[in-house]
């Protein structure tokens, strides 16, 4: 019944209450808003090989799609081409030059980069560089992340890049700068190295110290990524983020990640996202009703169909704003990347053939990016059309779903719009038993 959302001075009925009607866009920012064509983003891709090698493929394809991506920690530390000044700042990143580059070329007014401190990310100055180099707009803290508690890790096979990387100041393991583990490199005992960021220590007056400072430095915006610590660690971000004005804060729930983390800890450990969301909005409303105002949030943690989507909007209503997406944004990108060598090397598979044996039969959304971008067509890679189709086929589905649940711009949607399937979820949650919800209204009629 009835229909919110639609256009001031729109006649609600069934001529104007049509999916495609559906507006799907959404914002956040405490004073200068961001605005994306779908709620949802990129997690964060930082210095591993994966995020390295597709990076064109994910950048442009974010870009293309207008939403935000997020460009993770340890870029500038794992970069080869590094360079440090005397005080040991970066005086030049080519990497993170590269990355920057790549999205903004097909940037339009939605979304942005956003690019994430660790540790080591601060004490090599890479907010410094990437504000006077790129003059971003928004820089990115991190506590952590839902598939781990401890900092990032990638893996280094060469011994001299090992020993590169330790005298930057990183953990590597083993080290390699000692006479033993060379020599059982040599001998192949050891084939590769492991590189580690530190830990991070928080407290509410450095936290807003370092936000302050950032400010200073001329950031637009800060935002903050957690993980799926404690109710405590929580409790902290909500707080400390709001006496900050931070523009978002990315709360991400276990089981999650892109596969850089330990296995058991990507599984294993942390609160699952359905409870950590369940917190978060407890959270949220204690601090609203002491009239503080909370920062904008975004849910991540195994996030990958519209469906989760609406319902991780709907759960944190009216705080949450938007989806974090790690592995399925990425996989689109990688199958087109790997259709566009397929087809170059004549040898599609057949469950691709199947669809076609050219750019434009395999893609449904080529046409349509062709007449945007025209001759720049040529520039954009296949993974990162296979993106943009990703995000459309998010884009119908959450179209179809709310307006079926009668929601035609997203901020209409809310914790009315779902409903428990289980007793304990309803405890958990807050939101109303199958058998329960809207039972009053229901019996209204009845008694009629």
């Amino acid at each position: 019944m009835g229909a919110k959302g639609l256009p001031e001075g729109v006649e609600i009925g069934p001529d104007t209450t049509i999916f495609h009607n559906v507006d799907t866009q959404t914002e956040y920012g405490w004073k200068k808003k961001v605005k994306m064509r779908l709620p949802i983003f990129t997690g964060a891709l930082g210095s591993t090989d994966i995020a390295r090698i597709n990076w064109e493929h994910f950048a442009i394809g974010a870009a293309i799609s207008g939403i935000t991506l997020v460009c993770g920690e340890n870029v500038c530390g794992m970069d080869p081409e590094l360079e440090l000044d005397t005080k040991g700042k970066i005086k030049k990143s080519p990497e993170m030059d590269r990355r920057i580059e790549i999205y903004k070329r097909f940037h339009d007014e939605y979304g942005e980069i956003l690019v994430q401190m660790n540790v080591e990310d601060t004490r090599f100055g890479v907010a410094e560089y990437v504000l006077k180099k790129h003059n971003l707009d928004t820089i990115e803290l991190k506590w952590g992340q839902g598939a781990k508690c401890i900092g990032g890790e990638v893996k280094v096979r060469s011994l001299d890049r090992a020993i590169e990387l330790k005298n930057r100041g990183y953990n590597v393991f083993p080290d390699p700068t000692l006479h033993e583990v060379q020599e059982a490199y040599k001998d192949g005992a050891i084939k590769d190295f492991e590189r580690h960021s530190r830990l991070g220590f928080v407290t509410r007056e450095n936290f807003l110290r370092e936000i302050d400072r950032l400010r200073k430095l001329g950031f637009k915006r800060i935002t903050l990524k957690t993980g799926a610590y404690s109710a405590v660690e929580l409790a902290m971000a909500l707080r400390y983020g709001a006496e900050a004005q931070l523009d978002l804060i990315t709360i991400d729930g276990a089981p999650g990640g892109t596969g850089m983390s330990p296995w058991p800890m990507m599984n294993e450990w942390g609160i699952p996202t359905f409870y950590l969301e369940s917190l978060t909005y407890q959270f949220c409303e204690k601090l609203a009703k002491r009239g503080i105002r909370v920062p904008d949030i975004a849910i991540g943690g195994g996030f990958s169909t519209e469906d989760g989507v609406f319902k991780a909007i709907a759960m944190g209503s009216p705080y949450v704003k938007a989806v974090c997406m790690g592995r399925a944004l990425m996989i689109p990108g990688m199958v087109g990347k790997n259709i566009e060598k397929w087809l170059g090397e004549n040898n599609l598979p057949k469950r691709v053939s199947k669809y076609g044996t050219r750019k434009e039969e395999i893609f449904v959304c080529y046409e349509e990016l062709k007449k945007k971008y025209g001759k720049e067509m040529k520039n954009i890679p296949a993974g990162a059309i296979g993106l943009y189709t990703f995000s459309q086929k998010i884009k119908v589905g959450l179209q179809q779903l709310m307006a079926g649940s009668r929601n035609f711009r997203l901020s209409t949607i809310s914790r009315q719009d779902l409903m428990a399937l289980t007793e304990e979820a309803e405890r958990i949650s807050g939101i109303a038993y199958v058998m329960n919800a809207y039972k009053e209204k229901a019996n209204k009629i009845l008694e009629e």
